[in-house]
């Protein structure tokens, strides 16, 4: 039996899952990303300092990562050295950013695959946490009538949290995770100059100056968030895994991981970053090598060649191709699945034993559920690897604007060459982010970019393996064939971004 969940809901973008169901069991899942962009043909001939705000706008929620990627790939083209207080900047806001992204993508995204909103309403009491959560939850109902449920759908069919306390606490958070992210994009935006979409963030460093009263600005706002996520935020991933076991067992993608490392400690673009770059496969991890990053596209709607490298890349539109299905393409390294992420990040660091926090708090969760690193690929694991990662993430934010010299220089000296190249990678929230720039006479000639869900949420590859996504879907048991919370959930704890995948 075939069954489509799409419209998926509570993520950005428009994705279908088919999936096939014999004897309860998900047989097969086909990745569907529906609609198509083409950055990469629009940014060809333009002025390459317009890349890293032209390609901001393939995503609204995670717009920084793009444009320090174009800024990174950019900044190899002209051979640029950036000041201490550059690289610092591009940390605080591009950190900034993971830290709202994680918050909402828990809260907002996937609280209600696990937290039972219908039951808020039958508590009943006077104290003020659930006075102040049924208003909220009668409000939204009455707002969006004459849709019953909304914003609440679609609350499939399956087992939800039963503490009367933890639902109410875990709404209760949801409420207050919303100011939370304004405060972090508040912070973003003081050095980034907006959000979305910075103008501050620029090849060589970032065009606002390091004053002292931004920095205590952004400080006093980055405390709140780091308070809330030790606080608050990581008690309730605690809670819904100690509630939900059996998801550390559920959604496991079938491949290798990835990660470029995330947040550079020096100005140098080689630098050790606070999250270690890596490949891992069978428990062992090696060092990235870009030249063995490919793209299939066999079941994706492009005519161009499969098996490029990325600066060989082509992007030739084919919606009617017999066989294709998304139109996100397939990366590969090596000709390998991998998965992309918070999940991929901690499992790299850990395994290198690179930051002591990562192996603090991985060894401290493991113990707290009996599990080890392996349950980290799974629903559960997804959702503890970006509670790690916010924490890891605040703290060191922090710390970096300890390190920025007030009033120093935060830009380099300038100059575009007639022609050049370049490879930006870092991470975006959801997980690996490659952009490559080629230039011919002060033109863009070659934009490439490689973006995380596009490996997550990939088709087929030309060999016939399926993406992570796919693959984790592949196996599950399903109590309900036409709904498929289990399927569902396992799609959100990838969270997956079709406008990025499509970019």
């Amino acid at each position: 039996m075939k069954i489509d969940l799409g419209p998926v809901t509570r993520i950005e973008g428009h994705l279908n899952v088919r999936t096939t169901v014999e004897n309860g069991v998900v047989t097969d899942a086909q990745c569907m990303s529906e609609m198509f962009r083409g950055f990469e043909v629009f940014l060809q001939g333009r002025d390459p300092l317009d890349a890293q705000q032209i390609t901001q706008r393939i995503c609204g929620v995670c717009p920084y990562a793009h444009a320090i990627a174009s800024s990174y790939a950019q900044e190899k083209a002209y051979k640029l050295n950036v000041p201490p207080n550059g690289r610092i900047l591009h940390n605080l806001i591009q950190g900034a950013n993971h830290l709202y992204d994680y918050l909402l993508h828990f809260y907002q995204l996937s609280a209600l695959d696990f937290v039972d909103v219908t039951a808020i309403l039958s508590y009943t009491g006077r104290d003020a946490d659930l006075l102040k959560v049924k208003q909220w939850v009668k409000a939204e109902l009455d707002r969006n009538k004459p849709f019953p449920a909304a914003p609440f759908l679609p609350r499939l069919e399956g087992k939800y949290l039963a503490d009367r306390d933890l639902n109410i606490g875990a709404l209760k958070h949801y409420l207050e995770a919303m100011e939370l992210q304004k405060k972090a994009n508040r912070a973003a935006a003081i050095f980034g100059g907006k959000f979305p979409h910075s103008t501050g963030i620029f090849p060589g460093g970032c065009t606002q100056e390091a004053r002292i009263d931004l920095i205590v600005a952004y400080q006093s706002l980055l405390s709140e968030v780091r308070q809330f996520i030790h606080d608050k935020y990581i008690p309730d991933v605690t809670a819904v895994a100690m509630a939900f076991p059996e998801y550390w067992r559920i959604g496991a993608s079938k491949g290798g991981f990835l990660s470029f490392g995330l947040l550079p400690l020096t100005p140098a673009l080689d630098s050790k970053r606070l999250l270690a770059p890596g490949v891992l496969f069978d428990g062992q991890v090696s060092p990235v090598d870009l030249a063995k990053i490919s793209q299939d596209v066999k079941y994706s709607k492009y005519s161009s060649p499969s098996r490029l490298p990325v600066r060989d890349s082509a992007l030739t539109p084919a919606p009617h191709k017999e066989g294709a299905y998304s139109w996100a393409k397939a990366p590969r390294y090596a000709g390998k699945v991998v998965e992309v992420g918070p999940a991929a990040r901690i499992l790299i660091d850990y395994q290198q034993g690179h930051n002591p926090m990562v192996r603090d708090l991985v060894n401290k969760f493991a113990a707290l559920a009996g599990i080890t690193t392996a349950n980290l690929n799974s629903v559960l694991g997804r959702h503890l690897a970006r509670a790690i990662n916010a924490a890891v993430i605040a703290d060191f934010l922090l710390a970096e604007t300890e390190r920025l010299e007030h009033g120093g220089p935060t830009m380099a000296n300038l100059a575009v060459p007639q022609s050049g190249e370049g490879y930006g990678i870092t991470e975006a929230s959801r997980g690996a982010l490659l952009h490559y720039l080629r230039m011919e006479n002060q033109k863009i000639a070659k934009y490439e970019c490689v973006v995380p869900t596009t490996w997550n949420a990939s088709p087929r590859d030309d060999q016939g393996q399926p993406g992570a996504m796919e693959s984790a879907l592949i196996g599950t048991r399903v109590e309900n064939a036409e709904e498929q919370i289990e399927s569902v959930r396992i799609v959100h704890s990838f969270d997956p971004c079709i406008a990025c995948a499509v970019h």
